[in-house]
């Protein structure tokens, strides 16, 4: 039996990633309302809180990308209120999207990181933190916004464009060649590893949002050990952070190394999206998929 029916979708915000959560957001409100749910949608705002307490759904879908959003904020609102919302937690939103954080949890358990430094932002206008090539990334942000590669020919000024410019510490990491795979976590299950192609540079935020600029490898071509392996780590990271629902997490693999990247508690519900696309491999509709992920809603507590 369903435990929700009146349910919000919260999606936009005002993040660097608002008009992706747009586009999340409606395809979400779209299959909640193909299996039955009375929705309504919030694109959020400060006054947020009003319009909850007014509307008093049973639970939210929390269709939000990047801070505020996926950082634990939202989260602990929804805690204060008592409205149980879908994906993780405030602990471990925040965990996920504190990059320092979350690597640290990572080699906790062995889960390879590639090596980085954190350095204020104007060191790295006058010299190289570390030899190049390297990535440089804000330490809290997701889905690839504002992360640069140095390279030896790359000239890096003030005035580059990326949000990282106005952010004070920056993570460092040494550069990993090598191919960009996914996993998405499904509760406990690792649905499949896939992996991403761009057509130029690297998986990025545009690489991410645009139509035709990578390819999507599912699955992808990997032996039974490495692909166990990989999905192995997925799981491990999904709990080690304490994350509930699904999750997504990015690797590196150069040669036989594997190293993880980042995890997701917030992936991307677009038609680009990589988490739909791993449930279809599995043969979980779009549909089923949402509504499986508003079933799991809850409040940590």
């Amino acid at each position: 039996m369903r435990k929700f029916n009146h349910v919000c979708v919260l999606k936009g915000g005002w993040s660097n990633e608002r008009e992706v959560s747009l586009v999340s957001g409606a395809a979400i409100a779209s299959a909640l309302r193909n299996t039955g749910y009375t929705v309504f949608e919030i694109d959020a705002q400060p006054n947020i809180y009003e319009i909850l307490k007014e509307q008093k759904p049973d639970a939210v879908f929390n269709g939000l990308h990047g801070t505020w959003g996926e950082d634990g904020c939202v989260q602990g609102l929804l805690e204060i209120m008592k409205i149980p919302y879908t994906h993780s937690g405030v602990k471990a939103s925040a965990l996920a999207m504190d990059k320092i954080l979350s690597k640290k949890l990572f080699q906790s358990v062995g889960i390879p990181c590639a090596p980085d430094k954190i350095v204020n932002a104007a060191e790295l206008f006058e010299r190289d933190p570390m030899p190049r090539p390297y990535v440089v990334k804000p330490y809290n942000d997701g889905s690839s916004v504002g992360v640069v590669i140095v390279r030896e020919d790359s000239e890096i000024t003030i005035d580059q464009e990326g949000p990282w410019i106005n952010t004070d510490h920056l993570m460092i990491e040494k550069y990993i060649p090598g191919r960009e795979l996914t996993v998405s976590v499904m509760a406990d299950k690792a649905l499949c590893v896939t992996e991403l192609k761009p057509k130029h540079g690297f998986y990025d935020y545009e690489a991410k949002y645009q139509d035709g600029m990578t390819d999507h490898i599912l699955p992808a071509d990997l032996n039974d050990a490495q692909h166990e392996k990989i999905m192995d780590m997925a799981r491990t990271a999904h709990n080690i952070l304490g994350c509930r629902g699904v999750s997504r997490s990015d690797f590196r693999m150069d040669g036989d190394n594997i190293y993880i990247l980042e995890t997701n508690t917030q992936p991307g519900m677009t038609p680009l999206s990589l988490v739909p696309e791993q449930a279809k491999y599995v043969n979980l509709s779009f549909d089923e998929l949402v509504s499986w992920m508003m079933e799991d809603a809850s409040c940590e507590r």
